[in-house]
């Protein structure tokens, strides 16, 4: 299978290799518009700042390319909110494959520490990418911004407020979780989403 992870200023690319290779997957990271068009599947990470990855996405072209892949495309933790329409990141307009807007977590109480960091419950699963789960599996988060409920939800988890934990439109998935530091829980995701 011809796996391709999207290349350009994103924190946690080898991760989500190393993620791959312990799948058996020999990925390819790259930005390369042919490459990336001719892949089975296409994975777009990210660890980093709204505003500053658009920029370099506009400036590369990569923009545009990703929302006109037609495989099945997986975005991860920042890679997710890029995928929406804008993000309070920076007052930043996104690629807008999904109609909804990232907010940023807001304290009510004390405990309430931002960013939201560590393991978390998901629920209410509604894409092939949990084929197989039951309503309640740990997952790793970090974030400050989030993604409201909206009509692409595909899982939700709470913590503040209840909010998207995974969304799904199309050929389009997308965890604001890790699956790449999830564990076992992480790696059928994965699994699941290399046999869609």
């Amino acid at each position: 299978m011809n796996v391709a992870i999207v290349k350009y200023n994103a924190g946690n690319i080898r991760s989500v290799d190393y993620a791959m290779k312990r799948l058996g997957v020999e990925a390819v990271i790259t930005a390369d518009k042919e490459t990336l068009l001719a892949a089975d599947k296409v994975i777009f990470p990210g660890v980093g700042e709204a505003g500053t990855t658009m920029k370099h996405l506009r400036s590369t072209g990569l923009d545009l390319l990703i929302k006109d892949l037609k495989q099945p495309v997986l975005g991860v933790c920042l890679g997710m909110q890029l995928m929406c329409s804008s993000s309070d990141e920076g007052n930043t307009d996104c690629l807008g494959i999904f109609d909804t807007k990232v907010m940023r977590f807001i304290s009510q109480k004390h405990e309430d520490k931002v960013p939201h960091m560590g393991w978390n419950t998901i629920g209410d699963l509604k894409s092939s990418l949990f084929e197989g789960f039951t309503e309640e599996e740990y997952v790793y988060f970090v974030h400050s911004f989030y993604v409201p409920l909206n009509d692409f939800t595909a899982a939700k988890t709470d913590y503040i407020l209840p909010f998207s934990a995974a969304l799904h439109k199309d050929n389009f998935y997308a965890t604001q979780f890790h699956p790449e530091k999830s564990a076992a829980v992480g790696e059928r995701i994965l699994r699941n989403f290399l046999s869609l």
